[in-house]
């Protein structure tokens, strides 16, 4: 577990190995890096359910066919 005691560990060191005044630009590049990642992997989501769907409307048009055609043999 990480607990503010360690935390503060790892936030000394951080300061004595990049320096106070290059720690707000690792903090921006990560934050953007982050932000990034984030959006590409809704943009995965967002494709996959959109496929999903698109399967799931085909299907249950092709069922709805099948079931118009049955119904038109027993005529």
């Amino acid at each position: 577990m990480v607990g503010p005691a360690s935390i503060a560990i790892i936030a000394g060191v951080a300061v004595i190995i990049f320096g106070p005044k290059k720690l707000p630009e690792l903090g921006r590049a990560m934050g953007s890096t982050l932000r990034e990642f984030k959006s590409a992997t809704k943009g995965l989501t967002d494709e996959d359910f959109e496929s999903t769907k698109q399967k799931t409307v085909e299907t249950n048009s092709a069922n709805e066919v099948k079931a118009v055609e049955k119904i038109e043999e027993t005529k």
